[in-house]
């Protein structure tokens, strides 16, 4: 997780629900609703929370992912991104180019596998991280977690061919979705060691929040994270940085 959604894609749930239904779903609806680990897809949250609201008749699918794209881009999706009004201005970043220098010092490849649009992707990786041509697979070039072939293609680009004596690969993630593309990501490849890395989002580790990140955390426990870190940067935690070259 690198990049705090709560006030734009979460956002874009909330204001492309109440646009077509009046109502305005609560955050924790929605964090229940990702508790299910089905719907990583926030255009596939957004209709589903229509559909249990009622709604009738549903919208089209291709307008709803206008809307929802106008709320959060604010432009043209493949155009300027300098021309972009919409709520994708408003995503803190929890890790900075040093996160993923430090990653690659200690002889650790990474990548992403994200269900974001590859556009907001590729904005925040390269233009607000810094990053050039990161591995990644985004939206659309890969089914939608919890399907493990986005993982397992990017595993592979990384590490070479995998199986027992691949070296071991962990995946972060914020949702019970990216917990079950590990648990489903083991069962294609059972002598492969895989890590379901799992974070709260950040709207429930604020102040006053205790026990609803509790909550969120066990849920991600029983859907199979191996570990429950405090946060993105915690990873360097787990990997003992590299020792300094003989005098």
């Amino acid at each position: 997780m690198i990049r705090d959604v709560g006030g734009s894609y979460r956002r874009a749930i909330i204001e492309t629900v109440r646009h077509f239904s009046g109502w305005a779903p609560e955050p924790a609806a929605i964090d229940a609703l990702k508790a299910e680990g089905r719907w990583n897809n926030d255009w596939q949250a957004s209709m589903e929370l229509l559909c249990r609201r009622g709604l009738h008749p549903l919208p089209a699918w291709d307008v709803l992912v206008q809307v929802f794209s106008d709320y959060y881009f604010g432009g043209d999706p493949e155009g300027d991104p300098t021309d972009w009004r919409g709520f994708i201005g408003r995503e803190p970043l929890l890790v900075d180019e040093t996160f993923f220098a430090a990653l690659s010092e200690r002889g650790i490849a990474w990548g992403f596998v994200s269900g974001a649009e590859p556009p907001s992707a590729r904005y925040v990786l390269e233009q607000r991280l810094g990053l050039s041509a990161p591995p990644l697979i985004a939206m659309g070039q890969a089914p939608d977690k919890p399907d493990p072939t986005g993982l397992l293609r990017l595993a592979t680009t990384l590490a070479g061919p995998l199986g027992p004596e691949a070296p071991p690969v962990a995946y972060l993630g914020d949702t019970v979705a990216d917990v079950e593309t590990v648990r489903r990501a083991r069962a294609c490849l059972p002598g492969q060691r895989l890590e379901a890395l799992a974070v709260a989002p950040p709207h429930l580790q604020e102040a006053g929040r205790e026990a609803d990140r509790h909550r969120y955390e066990a849920q991600l426990r029983q859907a199979g994270a191996d570990r429950i870190l405090g946060s993105t940067r915690q990873v360097l935690e787990l990997f003992s940085a590299p020792s300094p070259p003989a005098p």
